[in-house]
């Protein structure tokens, strides 16, 4: 009788969801649970404004009162004699075309330009210098560090009403002690003229405009920002000053070094990412500022030295109260912002020594 095998039963289908991979599911859900509080903050108060702003941007939007606000569906288009307007068709573009036929737009960018060209460098060298010789073993060397660190902790607010303080044409200390020396004294902060044609017209030289060079007022904003941030750029150069191997310097020392060979040649190329990164921060800080800018700054200056984009900005929504362009403006000045920051990564980023 021939061996009748059982039949072995079918495994059932388990389905996908089962074992592994529901495990990574719940592990995932678990994850993204976790971090849905931080994305509600980011969606409610970084995106969502960015968004808005931009749909603001592309409006006439203004304040007709405490709390009432005109509809904000009055789109601004580009005049239909314009060139342009027969390519983009019916766009609502109006306040960023506005922007770029704008003069005062591109005067104020000229001086974001001249005070980030001039501030980012003075801060940083003075930064490098203070945070190589704190670096050394020198007397005091805590106090020193709690000095310089201490105009960055300090309210902008008050720090800068204290320098207004002193730049007072009036009764300000500055000018009391170039009385004392038997110098003239200067507006500062209400002086329109260019320092190179203050200084041509002390020597009797007439200069042309494009040669006056930047008002005394920005020069005076420039040394409070210096005064300010340095302390911060200091503390940073020393904590990448703390990561170079002291080894590199024993070993160059004994093969004959002296200290500018040791400060060009280890220095220099191993603090390199710190220089990168602080170098992007104070670029971004300086054409971003506006807080200090505001408190010295008057009300009214002739010529606008120290009319920075950020200020006209603020004066366009609040003094003037064109709030649909005001966002244009500021995307216009993002816009700048990323583009020289994508320049600085691929052009200073090459020469940065991570090793």
């Amino acid at each position: 009788m021939a061996a009748i095998s059982q039949a072995v039963p079918p495994t059932p289908r388990t389905g996908w969801l089962t074992g592994r991979r529901l495990r990574k599911l719940q592990e995932a859900g678990l994850g993204y649970l976790f971090l849905l509080p931080a994305f509600g903050i980011l969606i409610v108060f970084q995106f969502f404004p960015v968004f808005y702003g931009f749909y603001i941007s592309l409006c006439n939007w203004k304040v007709t009162g405490c709390y009432n606000l005109m509809p904000v569906r009055n789109y601004v288009s580009l005049d239909a004699s314009n060139p342009i307007a027969a390519a983009i068709g019916s766009l609502p573009l109006g306040n960023y075309f506005k922007a770029f036929q704008d003069p005062e737009m591109w005067h104020s960018l000229l001086v974001t330009v001249t005070y980030s060209a001039i501030s980012v460098p003075l801060q940083l060298g003075i930064a490098l210098v203070l945070a190589y010789l704190l670096f050394q073993n020198i007397r005091g060397k805590p106090v020193y560090r709690v000095l310089i660190f201490m105009p960055y902790i300090t309210s902008t607010v008050a720090s800068a009403s204290v320098w207004a303080f002193l730049y007072s044409p009036d009764k300000g200390p500055i000018n009391a002690a170039l009385h004392a020396l038997g110098l003239p004294a200067f507006k500062w902060l209400n002086e329109s003229r260019g320092i190179f044609e203050i200084v041509g017209s002390a020597a009797g030289v007439h200069l042309p405009n494009w040669a006056a060079g930047p008002g005394l007022a920005l020069i005076a904003i420039i040394f409070y920002t210096t005064w300010v941030f340095v302390g911060y750029d200091t503390t940073i150069f020393m904590a990448g000053l703390g990561n170079i191997p002291n080894e590199l310097y024993e070993a160059a020392k004994i093969d004959g070094a002296s200290g500018w060979q040791l400060f060009r040649r280890i220095t220099i190329p191993l603090l390199s990412p710190t220089t990168f990164f602080l170098l992007i921060y104070t670029v971004i800080g300086t054409f971003k500022a506006f807080n200090h800018i505001f408190v010295m700054t008057p009300l009214e200056i002739a010529g606008d030295p120290t009319t920075t984009t950020s200020l006209l900005i603020f004066r366009q929504m609040f003094q003037y109260n064109r709030y649909g362009y005001s966002a244009a403006l500021s995307f216009v000045l993002f816009a700048v912002i990323l583009t020289l920051t994508i320049i600085q990564n691929r052009v200073a980023g090459r020469r940065v020594v991570y090793s």
